[in-house]
């Protein structure tokens, strides 16, 4: 039997394929919710409790913490898949893997030497508070860091405040985004300590869903991936626990320092989902055009000219799609490493802007080939989920300028705005000082 994570990800090995095993069992019951998750715009709260009983929400937590041992190539196979089922908890799954950044790549950055002998323990406790909640507790996770200030020079601008007080810190901001709004069984909320205006003081903290200070933004008002629960929070004087903080300045940074790609890695795998939806889509409409028939003659609707071109034009943009993560994934999960890591986040620039418009396209022509007929069903709901590729993070024009950026300037464009990097030094001594 080839899964369905198969068709992105070739050549798995026996571990691999067991693990996409596990996903295979649960794409039914996510095809069988899509469309009201779509209709309803809320995501299917079932799945939490499917998920974390499958082991799936562990998927890329090492077996010591209870998790299926995956790494980014099942990751990558398991977002096709789901996304191939229902977008939207492709998405908000994607996002809850993400999460796990918090814990594995600071497990490396320790592992590197990365912190001193005073911060190790304090690192230490909350990579294994993450990485224990994700596998052995099964918790689905809500990562916050998006915000709805923006800045022409970074991709997320952090405004949200950490300020120290007698036992932990008292946060203070808007998170405009984050997967798993009230769904989520644990919120991991990025804010700047006091006293920072750099990405020294980026720190992450847990916060409790129903906590005293944390309440929901409105309904995230979108086009498609609308069941993902992406509806953001209001943090006003929340009080974090000392336990419940990994408030180290410059830490944020020095775990980002051990990722193979862009920002926390992992992303590829959002883009991957989009893949698997567009690969849906293509299968939609070949089957509706091989299923009916003319009636004076009988053949498949797909024989003629114009159905054939389409489908044509699908199949060049699926592979498309299919080709340039292919090689994503191979710059990424290679050992030895195939390119500098500054190539690996061009090559990633480009690819998830291709993979968008790609499936876009794929969507468009399936819409094409459907006639008049049911167009309100799965064909317009296609559309409008992998229109949202080429809006969310991931517009084709936007990479191709980064990228560009990049070739002729040697330099990836900050992350955060939060401050000129270079002054990191000056603030830390300031901070000391005072």
């Amino acid at each position: 039997m080839k899964f369905t994570g198969e068709y992105l990800v070739e050549r798995m090995s026996d571990d691999e394929r067991a693990r996409a095993e596990i996903v295979e069992t649960v794409l039914p019951a996510l095809r069988e919710a899509a469309v009201a998750v779509d209709r309803d715009g809320q995501f299917h709260l079932p799945h939490v409790k499917q998920f974390s009983e499958s082991g799936l929400l562990g998927l890329i937590i090492p077996k010591q913490y209870g998790g299926l041992d995956g790494t980014l190539r099942d990751l990558s196979a398991a977002c096709f898949a789901l996304g191939s089922a229902c977008p939207s908890t492709a998405l908000a799954f994607f996002f809850h893997c993400s999460a796990a950044s918090r814990g594995l790549l600071a497990m490396e950055a320790l592992d590197a030497g990365l912190f001193s002998d005073e911060e190790a323990p304090l690192v230490k406790r909350f990579a294994e508070k993450v990485l224990y909640g994700m596998g052995r507790d099964g918790h689905w996770f809500a990562n916050f860091a998006s915000e709805s200030v923006k800045s022409e020079k970074a991709a997320v601008t952090i405004s949200t405040t950490a300020k120290k007080v007698d036992g932990g810190y008292l946060l203070n901001g808007v998170k405009s985004f984050g997967t798993g709004t009230g769904i989520a069984d644990k919120y991991l909320v990025t804010a700047s300590l006091e006293g920072y205006d750099t990405a020294e003081g980026l720190c992450t903290f847990f916060v409790d869903r129903e906590g005293e200070g944390v309440r929901q933004r409105a309904p995230w008002d979108a086009m498609g991936m609308k069941g993902t629960n992406s509806n953001g929070i209001v943090i006003e004087n929340y009080f974090v626990a000392d336990e419940d903080a990994m408030a180290v300045p410059g830490g944020f940074t020095r775990c980002m320092q051990m990722s193979r790609g862009s920002f926390v890695g992992n992303q590829m795998a959002a883009v991957c989902g989009y893949a698997g939806t567009a690969y849906s889509a293509y299968q939609h409409a070949l089957k509706n055009l091989t299923e009916r028939k003319f009636a004076d003659t009988g053949k498949p609707l797909g024989s003629a000219p114009f159905q054939q071109e389409l489908i044509g034009k699908m199949m060049v943009d699926l592979e498309t799609a299919i080709l340039w993560l292919r090689r994503q994934l191979d710059l990424e999960t290679s050992e030895p490493p195939l390119l500098s890591k500054d190539e690996v986040v061009k090559h990633w620039r480009l690819c998830k802007g291709v993979v968008a418009d790609a499936g876009f396209d794929v969507a468009v022509n399936a819409l094409k080939a459907s006639g008049t007929s049911g167009t309100m069903g799965d064909p317009a709901r296609y559309l409008r989920e992998l229109g949202m590729g080429i809006v969310q993070a991931f517009p084709a024009e936007r990479g191709r300028l980064m990228a560009a950026q990049m070739e002729v300037e040697g330099c990836e464009q900050n992350q955060f705005g939060i401050g000129d990097v270079q002054k990191n030094d000056e603030q830390k001594n300031k901070v000391a000082a005072s």
